[in-house]
């Protein structure tokens, strides 16, 4: 069996581990086969992880690309996905681009109020529109952040009784320690491998130990909690208004 940790975060969002942090503390400090990078609306933390894990080589786990889109009822995680996805769409618009370009869509920390999640009216919306083409691919029962436990059992009990959604573990991990805490199990180890679990709703989400405040630091929590105030603001306004400054700065071509 094949284990995976498919929410993580970088510095290139809100998480405080750079993506060559991240890589070396999976090859040295967990028995993962595979990880996801799922930064906030940006697709460059995943695409630079991509990029130093091919560069660098001789790592023993593979590599998922993927973000943790923003959308009008919550986040979702997009994973194998080549192009960033839209954010602050319609659930309907972002499934719709996750899924034309072969991505899978995940459910993250669902029905939390202490984050932006997905909530019950929305997932059951999606449920009755799957015969229109609309429809979630997993649906994260162990997130061991506050936002995550405060509701996985109620998630769980959910999607057992009525959805069935492919189950999926991440820790959701903004700090070092906290990588591969929660885990998705599935047959084999690569990333088609999980990818086919996925899909055939074969895979088992579990939880581990995460690490404690103290453990963590009030120093990097801090940090952390401000980081993440500005991610999604950072990523959805930032890019409009830097590529507007650009227009207006760069002399026109005679």
């Amino acid at each position: 069996m094949g284990t995976a940790d498919l929410h993580l975060h970088t510095t290139l969002g809100d998480g405080l581990a750079t993506p060559q942090q991240l890589l070396d503390y999976v090859e040295n400090c967990t028995a993962l086969d595979v990880i996801a990078i799922t930064e906030h609306d940006t697709l460059a933390a995943a695409l630079q992880v991509r990029d130093l894990h091919a560069r660098c080589g001789g790592y023993r786990f593979q590599v998922v690309m993927g973000m943790e889109v923003t959308t009008l009822a919550g986040h979702l995680l997009a994973l194998f996905i080549e192009e960033p996805v839209p954010s602050m769409r319609t659930l309907a618009a972002t499934l719709d681009r996750i899924h034309r370009q072969g991505g899978l869509a995940v459910i993250p920390h669902p029905l939390s109020p202490l984050t932006r999640s997905i909530g019950a009216r929305a997932l059951e919306r999606i449920h009755q529109r799957r015969a229109q083409g609309l429809w979630f691919d997993g649906i994260e029962l162990t997130n061991p952040t506050p936002a995550g436990r405060f509701t996985n059992h109620r998630a769980q009990r959910l999607n057992r009784e009525r959805y069935r959604l492919a189950e999926v573990g991440g820790s959701d991990a903004h700090y070092l320690p906290a990588i591969g805490c929660a885990t998705t199990h599935f047959e084999g180890t690569s990333t088609a491998e999980l990818r086919a679990s996925i899909e055939s709703a074969a895979t088992t989400a579990l939880a581990g130990r995460h690490p404690s405040l103290v453990e963590i630091g009030p120093r990097a929590i801090a940090l952390q909690t401000w980081r993440a105030l500005w991610a999604t603001p950072r990523q959805v306004a930032g890019r409009p208004v830097m590529a507007a400054t650009r227009r207006l700065f760069t002399p026109r071509q005679r």
